[in-house]
């Protein structure tokens, strides 16, 4: 199988180039939404993807959910909980830009990258790894509140930040995330298991902070995104409806990123970065850097043997 890790841009052509920052600045956030989204941890209703790309990334996620087995070696890690009770416990993956050129491709697009710059306020951003969730029809599989970075804690500082880009309508029946407002002013809570009750943070939360508990939906069309805060509370509901809610999930940190704990893998499959030194290499690119772009004509449209890394 190819290795897609080593190439650092585009292996197709399913998204835009871009031969200068100035090409970038037409993916940009108003500073309305910019603001909004420090206001309250998250930003929603973003619109990423045309058609195209949302029919063909569907079509793609309906291949590797077929093929799970074929790919669970290059895959970073599949929800151990959905493996045991797939029927209680939501579809989640981690590591689709391994093993599909489209996964791969999408986590250098300036229509995630540009909004990405702005909100973690860094003109370099590198990638961390990317996640897909999967709520079939009428599937009671809940995702618990839960913060990103307490299952991060092992790369630090936390600038880290999300973006879900939904590939079909997402709406109160069918499960779409809700986010805590102001949550990620709440310093770092405990964290829970993906496959266990939807309120199990409530146990950790202290006293003066649950009557801010007030988790607000947001619902959205496919081809939108929402971003949020690595400290932003969110979860979501089971699926009522009888169509599919799917996700692609990719998380982003700023570029001097350090691992605090070297003993073992960040992810599995990822070689060993010794504690203390920059997370960086093959696994962990940098997506965009805006001084590199504005100074070189190729920009992030260069070819996969430009891209190669060394």
């Amino acid at each position: 199988m190819a290795e897609f890790q080593r190439v650092h841009g585009y292996i197709q052509d399913g998204f835009p180039r871009a031969s200068s920052a100035d090409d970038v600045k037409r993916y940009e956030l108003t500073p309305e939404q910019v603001a909004r989204y420090h206001e309250n941890g998250f930003l929603a209703g973003v619109r990423i993807l045309e058609p195209a790309q949302i029919a063909e990334l569907s079509r793609r996620l309906e291949l590797i959910r077929r093929g799970l087995h074929e790919h669970m070696d290059r895959l970073y890690e599949v929800e151990a909980a959905y493996l045991e009770r797939p029927h209680d416990v939501v579809f989640h993956f981690l590591g689709a830009w391994l093993v599909d050129p489209w996964f791969h491709d999408i986590i250098f697009s300036p229509q995630v990258t540009a909004p990405i710059s702005q909100l973690l306020g860094v003109r370099r951003v590198r990638f961390w790894h990317d996640q897909v969730f999967y709520k079939p029809p009428r599937h009671r599989g809940v995702v618990p509140w839960h913060q990103d970075y307490s299952y991060w804690t092992r790369a630090a500082p936390p600038n880290h930040i999300t973006i879900n880009i939904l590939l079909d309508d997402a709406s109160l029946e069918n499960g779409c995330l809700h986010y805590v407002p102001g949550s990620h002013r709440w310093g770092l809570l405990p964290k829970v298991p993906f496959g266990g009750s939807l309120d199990a943070v409530m146990d950790h939360l202290p006293e003066h902070l649950k009557p801010m508990f007030k988790p607000v939906p947001v619902p959205g069309k496919p081809g939108e995104a929402s971003f949020h805060h690595s400290h932003t509370v969110h979860g979501s509901y089971g699926n009522n409806s009888d169509r599919p809610r799917r996700a692609v999930v990719l998380n982003y940190m700023g570029p001097e990123t350090r691992c605090v704990d070297g003993s073992r893998p960040l992810l599995k499959g990822v070689p060993l970065i010794a504690e203390g030194a920059l997370i960086e290499g093959d696994y962990f690119p940098i997506a965009l850097d805006l001084d590199r772009l504005a100074a070189s004509p190729q920009g992030i449209s260069r070819s996969p043997e430009e891209s190669r890394s060394s």
